[in-house]
């Protein structure tokens, strides 16, 4: 492949970090879309709450957290690193085997820093749309947009001859759907946003 080869990679998260840092290797020209303002993906605890946590509100704002205040990993961080990069314990950090997401977040970060990430990624931008637009060029459209102010999103739209998504798949509620579920007498919750609400409330 040639230096000048575009790359976009959407989402900042583990997959998105540890691709990035592949194609850097390869010395294609990265660019990273992250929506939040910071690395982590669903690592990056936040607080607050959805007011609809079955997501059917399409004028909601979106909280890109499933995390609540006191998760921990159910893996064991000896699995969770990488081959060349592991998940070690740090001095002044959770000794846990199975440590708090706090502790995922600084590795992330350290990941960051040792591979010099930072430069390649775009913090506060939000991918609304991807379109192939010359299949024998290999051209993708990314069209990103940033807020800049509380009423008021900017646009933008870029070139590159490859997009790779790493966005993860925990904004959005599953909801289970099977022929006569509406004439059955439940409730229907999402349990990773439902455990957010109530554990933030303990």
């Amino acid at each position: 492949m040639r230096q000048s080869y575009k790359v976009a990679v959407v989402g900042g998260g583990f997959a998105g970090l540890v691709t990035a840092r592949e194609l850097k290797r390869e010395g294609l020209l990265v660019t990273v879309f992250e929506k939040a303002d910071h690395v982590g993906g669903i690592w990056l605890y936040n607080s607050r709450v959805e007011t609809d946590l079955l997501g059917l509100d399409p004028n909601r704002e979106i909280v890109h957290s499933s995390l609540y205040r006191s998760l921990r990993v159910n893996l064991p961080r000896q699995i969770m690193g990488f081959m060349d990069y592991p998940f070690m314990k740090k001095e002044g950090g959770d000794p846990r085997t199975f440590p708090g997401h706090e502790e995922v977040l600084k590795f992330l970060e350290d990941f960051v820093r040792d591979f010099r990430l930072m430069e390649l990624i775009r913090f506060g931008h939000e991918v609304v749309r991807v379109e192939l637009t010359d299949e024998a060029r290999h051209k993708w459209v990314v069209e990103s947009r940033t807020r800049e102010t509380e009423s008021r999103w900017e646009s933008k739209e870029e070139l590159f001859e490859a997009v790779v998504i790493c966005n993860g798949k925990h904004t959005e509620p599953k909801i289970a759907e099977f022929p006569g579920i509406s004439l059955m007498p439940l409730e229907i919750i999402e349990s990773a946003l439902l455990n957010k609400e109530i554990a933030s409330e303990i």
